[in-house]
This record gives structure tokens, sequence and C-alpha cells, in this order.
């Protein structure tokens, strides 16, 4: 089958399509015959060997896809082939089959698109995650988001608006403004033009914001934590910056806020059944329109490096999809 090689840790430039053989379900996993899969920073990060796991070289690159059951294990119970399902792992994706563990796999409602159906689970549910399980967000908070035009940013923007928060969208250049205002930003800040802090003193007439979500870590993160709300939640997402910030302990002491690590891998890996539960919620309200993800473009799987470099570069909003079949 066909499928994109990493075989060492240099980057998207490296990368080769190539023929290997198809992988085998065992157990409680699942095969999946991927009609597409989507280009996330996390897989530009694995094969550069920034992120904090490296797979056993050569490894094929992808963390999220969907397609249709092909063959299961012998502990499988809620899949059967021909079943229309998305999934997530740690590898795999950019393939024409990929394995798949049963709890991270979910059935696809009828009418969604392969296309969108790919771009759910690593962006809203860490989204999902961070704003519902972590911060127990509440209607009329507000809520800032950075990196709000990337592909989780996108996704806590969109899916804070159907929470009904009042979202501020952190951008670093003006071309995303429309895109994050329409999928629910109330006000824009670019933090690249414009001083944080006192955009969001002036947006929030000096309170603060109730939750922080951030993508983008460095200075960024540390000039949210001094706009924090009283009793608010600030939760480091990531570091797209490159900079993991360091944080002086009195100031989240002054302001009685807690600081919420999101690491929605982590947990969907102790907590299984209730990733289940959240990903079959994300997928039911993908089918009633009530979150929409935003697909920047369409590419071929042998164009997965020109989509990496693409999402390295800022230059993608939402998420790249790669269609496979």
């Amino acid at each position: 089958m066909r499928a994109i090689l990493c075989s060492s840790f240099t980057g998207p430039g490296d990368l080769r399509l190539s023929e290997i053989d198809e992988p085998k379900p065992s157990g409680d996993e699942i095969l999946i015959a991927v009609h597409a899969a989507s280009v996330s920073f996390m897989d530009q990060l694995v094969v550069s060997g920034l992120y904090q796991m490296r797979p056993p070289t050569p490894f094929v690159p992808g963390t999220e896809a969907s397609g249709v059951v092909v063959a299961v294990g012998d502990k499988v119970t809620g899949f059967a082939p021909g079943d229309r399902v998305a999934c997530s792992a740690w590898t795999g994706g950019y393939a024409e089959r990929m394995i798949a563990k049963e709890s991270k796999t979910v059935r696809l409602p009828d009418g969604v698109a392969f296309e969108a159906a790919a771009t759910v689970l690593h962006n809203y549910g860490t989204a999902y995650y961070a704003l519902v399980e972590r911060a127990r967000a509440q209607r009329d908070e507000t809520l800032f988001v950075t990196g709000a035009a990337g592909g989780v940013g996108l996704a806590a923007v969109d899916l804070g608006r159907h929470l009904g928060l009042r979202v501020v969208a952190g951008i670093g250049s003006d071309d995303k403004a429309n895109l994050v205002r329409a999928y629910g930003g109330s006000e824009v800040i670019n933090y690249r033009t414009e001083n944080l802090r006192d955009g969001i003193k002036a947006i929030t007439g000096g309170e603060g914001i109730d939750i922080g979500f951030d993508n983008v870590g460095g200075a960024i993160f540390e000039q949210m934590a001094r706009s924090m709300k009283w009793g608010g939640r600030l939760m480091p997402i990531g570091f797209t910056s490159g900079e993991i910030p360091q944080l002086p302990m009195n100031l989240p002491l002054l302001k009685n806020y807690s600081i919420l690590g999101v690491f929605v891998g982590a947990w969907a890996e102790k907590f299984s059944a209730d990733a289940a539960r959240m990903n079959a919620t994300l997928m039911q309200l993908l089918a009633e329109g009530k979150i929409r993800p935003h697909i920047d473009r369409v590419l071929r799987l042998e164009e997965a490096g020109e989509a990496m470099r693409a999402v390295a570069n800022r230059t993608a909003q939402g998420r790249i999809v790669l269609k496979i079949r």
C-alpha cells in the first residue's frame, strides 16, 4: 500500500511516498481504509524530532484520519467491516490503510463527509477537553484564545461560541481576522501589532479574562498570566512559539486563579471510556452543524510535506486535509 514514510527526524522535506506492507489488526485494534487524513502542528513536530515522543523509525506520520473499517481484532465489539469511522492514533494516518484502537475510533453519523470528520477529534477534542472538562466553562464567561486561526485555536473559538462564551480571538496577522470573527470571535487582538495586556484590559473593562486558552507559549503566555480575572483558569495548550514559558507564581496567588494543564492525548489513554463519549458527542455536534471545522485546503497524499510546511509557516488557517481515496 502507499504511505508517507519518515525515516529520520529531519523535518517535512525528507518525507517520502513509499510502498509498505499493509498492517494487520490484533486484539482491540481496527484496520481502516483511509479516505482522508488531517495535517496537524503535532505531526510536523513529530517528524522534526521536536515532540515529546519519538516513534521508532521508519514510521508513517498522521495522528487523525477517517475512512471505512476493513477488519477488526478479535476483542473488538463495537465496529464491523463497512462502518464509516474517524480515528486518532499517535502515528499511521498518512497511508492507504492504518491501525487504530477501538477506544480511539468513532462511528460517523449519516451525512458527515470524510474530509470534515478527519479534522474533529484532535482539534475539537482538545478544545472540548480544555473548555468543558478542565475549565468547566460557564455561559457568558470571557475566553481568550491565542493562535485563534490555527487548527486547535479555531476549534476553541467555534466551540466557545457554541458554549455561549464571549470569545476574544488572539491572532498574529490581520489577514486572519475575518476568519476568526466568522467562527465566533466577538473581539480580535493582533498581539504582534497591539499591546496584549492593554487590549484585554480595554475589552474586559479592566476585569481580565475568565479562561485563557494558549497555543503559543513564550511571552504571550506571561502577558495572559498578568491579564487574568479573579478565580480564572489559565490553560497552556501548546508552545508553537518554540518557547516554554516560566511564570512567577505570585501571579496566580494574587488573583486566586488556576493554571490547568491540558494534554488530551494522555487523558484519552488513561480514561478511554470518557474520551470515547467525548468523541461521539463531537461527531453529533458536527452532524447537527453546531460545530463547523474549517478546511484550509485539500491536497494529495504525496503533498504531505507541502502541507506540513504550510502548518509550520503559519500559512494554513484551520486544517489541511490529505485526500487519500
